[in-house]
């Protein structure tokens, strides 16, 4: 199975199995002619209330941002006045402890890039006394039986907070104004349509708000170039690309994500993350709030289950799970897959196609282990290696934006020392990536055939053959025009060299999957002999792909009964011996009526698992209850998914 798309797309389907995106959280359709009351500050002295467009027309040039938002003590009293701890409890009623999802960073707690425990990281626990004191530092005073503090000129503190309509943020907004009200500080909340905040001429990209609140994701690797780099901040000049809608820009951090972005080595990442991190600490550009909640139910008895926020696909060790006295385990869920076809992306088919697959890396708190590689392929252990190579002007290279250019002049690329550079003409040094991906012996599909180097060969060249368009029809290889060449060696192994100018930190991650070429179709014919067109799902996917595919995973799929239910049986071919449980049972189950209903099929032992795809925080409570009665194991992790708060800042 192809887990480097896995792990790519970890991430976006975490945010989809909690109702939001990566960079779109929870997008919620509202009609354009559509009149929304909202409070807007008109003056800086007085609120009115007016109706606006949910979707209002895109506005000029450039947003000026609130003159307040300069001052680095009104976003620090703000961060003193907000109570992560109350948000959560607003959102997630029954919470049993939620400094598990506080966040004080961009980066996750128990993440390797993690720095808030540097001593120069700096905290803003909740202390509404000391945020009152920065903002009379900064010149905002409550004068007697005021709720809002003015300035000199009685000016009011207040501040317009952007964001989408979702039910879920309108609570945790109306609750974080509420604590800003306690500190002085007006928010004007500003709930519009989603496909106006996050549109491409409006909202966000044009950097209009002064204060947003949205959700990003962090993945196993931070990456946060376009997030944090000076020259990411949109405006008319730079066409407004990037994605540092706060104007935040400091040299020091500047110079450190650039390298935290370019560099391949773990150490020296951590290190330049560690920078970035402690002087967002001390600016305050954005205030990270909490992780959204990922909730997972299982029967008291099942042992070796071991979700982890990295590696959403909870069946990663399927093979391991046992129920004692009991042959079979059962899945709970309430939506169907479409197909189980290798590039099929919704979460329930990647859940599944797990156990038919397996995994060639895992990426357990945020780091990869290998599964059927015999180990990663590091520039320390050799396996990999990073050339400097004289790219010739006209040459096909990967530029500073990561995509795929010709080296003409004017181009933007990374030298060989990893500064950004326009290229002049002529040639120039660059780094070029070669890797050499060994498994290990004995992987065999579940038709009993061993896989093959022709396996190999077939899986790159459907998915990146430009003539059958999976590539761009499945997004699965993204990668596909990044790599230069493909060496197959042997039926364990091949090394692919990259196009000069590619580095991605998860180089190690296998970029191509495996197919049987000997598998035998319906009309007689081998899966090698289809034409490339045939591929797609324009072309109609041959039904073994779809319901019956072969992989090397710890389970086969023997039954699909549409509608109820999917069985599938221990592999007797499987590399990694027999599966712990014979069989697990796939159990599709009509959404509840009452908040408890997927609870009380646990408890009766209807079903085994529960996942996070499945269970929503209006379950929460009946989980606990039933862990409380011996009933249920519950697992309450933070998802990679958090909210936060942007602050738009003037740019120097």
């Amino acid at each position: 199975m192809n887990s480097r798309y896995w792990l790519k797309l970890a991430t976006a389907l975490m945010a989809f199995s909690f109702g939001l995106s990566a960079c779109q959280p929870q997008i919620v359709q509202v009609s354009v002619t559509r009149q929304v009351p909202v409070t807007l500050v008109v003056e800086r002295t007085r609120i009115v209330s007016v109706p606006i467009s949910a979707t209002p027309e895109p506005l000029p040039a450039f947003i000026t941002p609130h003159p307040s938002l300069g001052d680095l003590r009104i976003r620090q009293g703000i961060a003193h006045c907000a109570s992560r701890a109350e948000l959560l409890t607003a959102v997630y009623p029954g919470l049993p402890d939620p400094s598990l999802l506080e966040m004080d960073s961009f980066v996750l707690r128990d993440h390797w890039a993690y720095a808030g425990d540097d001593p120069d990281f700096l905290r803003y626990p909740f202390d509404p006394e000391k945020g009152k004191a920065l903002f009379e530092e900064a010149g905002w005073t409550l004068v007697e039986s005021a709720t809002y503090r003015t300035n000199a000129a009685g000016e009011e503190l207040a501040l317009k907070l952007t964001t989408t309509d979702a039910a879920f943020r309108k609570t945790w907004v109306t609750v974080f104004a509420t604590q800003m009200e306690a500190c002085g500080l007006r928010i004007v909340p500003f709930h519009t349509a989603a496909s106006w905040f996050f549109g491409d001429t409006t909202g966000l990209a044009r950097r209009d708000f002064e204060v947003a609140a949205f959700a990003w994701v962090s993945g196993a690797d931070p990456g946060g170039r376009t997030l944090y780099a000076c020259d990411q901040i949109p405006s008319p000049e730079n066409g407004w690309r990037g994605q540092n809608h706060m104007g935040w820009c400091n040299p020091r951090a500047d110079e450190a994500i650039r390298t935290a972005t370019s560099t391949l080595n773990q150490g020296s990442r951590r290190e330049a993350y560690r920078i970035v991190q402690e002087e967002f600490s001390k600016d305050v550009p954005s205030l990270p709030l909490f992780s959204r909640l990922g909730i997972l139910a299982i029967n008291p008895t099942l042992e070796n289950f071991a979700p982890s926020p990295s590696e959403p696909y909870y069946t990663w060790n399927a093979a391991q799970w046992k129920i004692p006295g009991k042959d079979r385990i059962v899945i709970g869920q309430t939506s169907e897959p479409a197909s189980l076809f290798l590039l099929e992306n919704a979460f329930v088919s990647r859940l599944m196609q797990a156990l038919i697959f397996g995994l060639d890396v895992t990426s357990l708190d945020f780091n990869a282990q290998p599964v059927t590689l015999r180990q990663l392929p590091t520039l320390e252990n050799g396996l990999a290696i990073n050339n400097t190579v004289e790219v010739r002007e006209g040459g096909s290279v990967v530029g500073a934006d990561g995509g795929v250019v010709e080296l003409t002049t004017d181009v933007r690329i990374r030298d060989a020392e990893g500064n950004e550079i326009e290229f002049a003409g002529g040639t120039a040094q660059m780094k070029q990536l070669v890797v050499k991906f060994e498994f290990i012996d004995g992987l065999t599909w579940s038709d009993g055939q061993p896989v093959s180097r022709a396996d190999y060969e077939l899986a790159y060249r459907i998915f990146c053959d430009p003539e059958t368009g999976a590539a761009e029809f499945y997004d699965s290889l993204p990668e596909c025009e990044r790599i230069e060449t493909v060496d197959f060696l042997s039926d364990t192994a091949y090394v692919l060299t990259w196009k000069p100018g590619y580095q991605d930190p998860q180089y190690f991650h296998p970029p191509i999957g495996r197919l049987p070429t000997h598998q035998v179709l319906e009309d007689g014919r081998r899966l090698a002999d289809l034409h490339p067109a045939e591929w797609t799902t324009s072309g109609g996917l041959p039904h073994e792909l779809v319901e019956r595919p072969l992989g090397i995973g710890p389970y086969i799929l023997t039954r699909w009964v549409h509608g109820r239910e999917i069985v599938f049986s221990a592999n007797p071919h499987y590399y990694g011996g027999q599966p712990a449980t014979s069989t697990i049972v796939v159990r599709l189950v009509e959404p509840p009526r009452t908040s408890d209903g997927l609870v009380e099929m646990l408890k009766t032992g209807a079903i085994d698992v529960l996942g996070w795809d499945v269970l929503g925080p209006d379950q929460l409570q009946a989980a606990l209850e039933a862990e409380a009665a011996g009933q249920a194991r519950v697992f309450i992790t933070p998802s990679t998914t958090y909210e936060h708060i942007d602050f738009a800042l003037f740019v120097r």
